[in-house]
């Protein structure tokens, strides 16, 4: 038996205690899981870099178009929306999928890998779905397909969303989310309220996770730029060196989470990612530049961290006679927001993802210190928002240590479409269908 009709038989023995009159999701999507891996494989050996998801926009919006609905391009540069207007008034509804590669050669060793080649900071390099991207657009294509089958019975709209660029745009351009607000992706559908969700190797297949409040933590991108005074290495007394200050930068700034912060209340991180200053051993260079991220899921504590940061950076040059350039956070689009779950909303998910899925598949998500631009989408029009985890590791492998997103050894088990596509479709039938 192939894995897509392993994933289909669970699924159907998940829900076959449970009677109903109308198909359940997991039925309604097994006749689409041929097509729905046939979209995912052919993305994931096809994938495109942020903004550059000319192909993939193409796939999707033709497809939209067979399906009857109103199809708009060019959103964010790449970015497709479709809206399905159902047969009986009803509220409105968003759900989001995002396209974009990232600037990783694929080690998987897969009929369908990548072997695409992008250009990423000048320099040519392999491409991969290394986060699942693939996975979510073809499973919210068939998301669509099934919602499509039975529109005449549907009561209000759905708008489907297909971001570019979720990963961050090439240097110097806009992208992601935070564009396709800026460009009107609301502007004529206002929805009453936000769906995604995503693939992890945090999880086993099979299995879905989320939970009320914080699910992903807010980031902030920083660029601190030390200026000392070039001396040769042999004479130091005679410079201001950037390197010792910035170091001392560093250091100073651990205490930002571990002595000011009231980690009782939330986790929050402060990492530097990037030091480099000077060219030779023995010349005390000008200056030196440090690049870093913080998260956090308490928007006070984001905020003191930055400000602390900020704070350490220009005392502590001060006291070595530097002076400091800082960009914290680097720009507004290099931030996003923490990732909150609406407690109300995020509940009547939960139960439609039990129904579709099963009480023991259905776990309570840990907060995850990675972020996502998904968030933008509600903020914008102050409407509630769920996002949810869709587990992707196969069975027999410990999730543990199984190769992360972003791994070029990430691998998703393809069960995890039929899950993942049953359990949003589900949300979405019952949002629509039990708005309150």
């Amino acid at each position: 038996m192939s894995k897509n009709l392993i994933a289909v038989s669970l699924l159907i023995a998940l829900t076959s205690g449970t009677a109903a009159a109308a198909e359940t999701s997991p039925q309604m999507i097994q006749p689409l899981l041929p097509q729905i891996t046939a979209w995912r494989r052919d993305l994931h050996q096809h994938p495109e870099l942020g903004n550059h998801e000319l192909r993939t926009s193409k796939l999707v919006a033709a497809e939209l178009k067979k399906l009857g609905f109103e199809v708009r391009t060019g959103v964010a540069h790449t970015g497709v929306v479709g809206i399905l207007k159902g047969g009986k008034p009803g509220p409105k509804l968003a759900i989001r999928a995002d396209m974009d590669a990232l600037p990783v050669t694929e080690e998987v060793d897969l009929p369908f890998a990548s072997k695409a080649k992008g250009e990423y900071l000048g320099k040519e390099v392999g491409v991969m779905h290394a986060c699942g991207h693939d996975a979510h657009t073809a499973m919210t294509l068939g998301i669509a397909a099934a919602m499509a089958k039975v529109r005449k019975d549907l009561p209000g709209e759905v708008m489907f969303i297909f971001q570019p660029a979720e990963e961050g745009a090439p240097a110097g351009e806009e992208g992601g989310a935070p564009l396709m607000v800026k460009d009107g992706v609301f502007k004529d559908f206002k929805p009453d309220a936000v769906f995604g969700m995503h693939v992890v190797s945090a999880l086993p297949v099979g299995t879905v996770a989320l939970r009320p409040g914080g699910a992903m933590a807010s980031s902030d991108t920083f660029r601190i730029v030390v200026h000392g005074k070039q001396s040769h290495g042999a004479t130091p007394w005679k410079g201001i060196d950037p390197i010792v200050t910035a170091a001392q930068i560093v250091t100073n700034a651990q205490t930002i989470v571990s002595r000011q912060l009231d980690l009782n209340q939330d986790p929050a991180v402060v990492t530097f990612g990037v030091f480099n200053g000077g060219q030779r051993f023995n010349i005390v260079p000008d200056t030196a530049e440090l690049q870093g991220t913080v998260r956090a899921f308490d928007e006070g504590m984001r905020q003191h961290a930055l400000a602390s940061l900020k704070t350490i950076a220009e005392h502590v040059a001060a006291a070595q006679g530097a002076t400091v350039e800082t960009q914290i956070p680097l720009s507004a689009d290099s931030s996003n927001p923490v990732n909150t779950n609406d407690p109300a909303l995020t509940a009547r998910v939960r139960a439609s993802l039990e129904t579709a899925l099963g009480k023991e598949h259905v776990q309570e998500a840990q907060r995850w210190t990675a972020s996502e631009d998904f968030p933008h989408f509600g903020r914008a029009i102050g409407v509630p928002s769920v996002y949810f985890f869709v587990g992707a590791t196969p069975a027999g492998v410990d999730p543990a240590t199984a190769p992360t997103n972003h791994s070029p050894k990430f691998f998703v088990d393809e069960g995890a479409l039929a899950v993942g596509s049953a359990g949003m479709l589900q949300a979405a039938l019952d949002y629509l269908h039990h708005a309150e």
